[in-house]
């Protein structure tokens, strides 16, 4: 069964913990990983993108020049294509970019993705996340005294107002609840930091 150092807020050891099997040390796919974090980059696409085409061009309604007699090339609209302000042949459209991806697929990404940052070394848990003050100098130094980077993943169980207000002015952190999790996130950034009742709420909700 994985275990893990525990430590608190100042970055001392304060235990061991037994991990669960299920979550934390589950078999690691790339193909699924690829899958689910493509299609979760897909699902942010807006998909608005639009150009217009000749019909949709204003103007053009008349024949430029007559068909013979000038000596030039036949033109039926100053809005063809190949002219300048004319319509666009295959631009872009409003489409729907969205992948469907299974929920079990999801959560097999998201206990593949914690597996592999607990064999890399990136998985950092500690007792309990919490600030005295919203300050960013507060949350920083956190961060430093754990053993994680600045560019981290801090997971708790529910929302802590002073840690997410004093994260939220590190461009390379994120806070978020372990409810809230993906394999997106799990993966972007260098250290995933946890504390106990992230742990617990992670193996109770992706351990099934």
């Amino acid at each position: 069964m994985p275990s893990v150092t525990v430590r608190d807020v100042a970055g001392n050891a304060v235990g061991e913990l037994e991990l669960s099997e299920r979550v934390f040390n589950a078999p690691v796919s790339i193909p699924l990983l690829h899958r689910v974090v493509t299609a979760y980059l897909a699902n942010q696409r807006s998909g608005t993108a639009d150009t217009k085409t000749r019909a949709q061009v204003r103007g053009g309604g008349r024949k430029p020049w007559r068909q013979k007699g000038l000596g030039r090339a036949r033109a039926g609209t100053i809005r063809a294509p190949q002219w300048r302000h004319g319509g666009v042949v295959f631009g872009p459209h409003p489409r729907d970019y969205s992948q469907r991806v299974p929920q079990k697929m999801r959560q097999a990404a998201i206990r593949q993705a914690l597996t592999a940052k607990l064999r890399d070394g990136e998985l950092v848990v500690v007792d309990r996340l919490a600030l005295g003050t919203p300050k960013t100098a507060g949350a920083v130094q956190m961060l430093k005294d754990v053993g994680a980077t600045l560019n981290a993943l801090i997971v708790t169980g529910e929302r802590v107002d002073n840690v997410a207000l004093g994260c939220r002015n590190i461009g390379s952190a994120e806070v978020t609840t372990a409810r809230s999790l993906n394999a997106y996130v799990l993966l972007k950034y260098e250290r995933v930091v946890l504390d106990r009742q992230a742990i617990a709420v992670v193996e109770e909700v992706f351990g099934q």
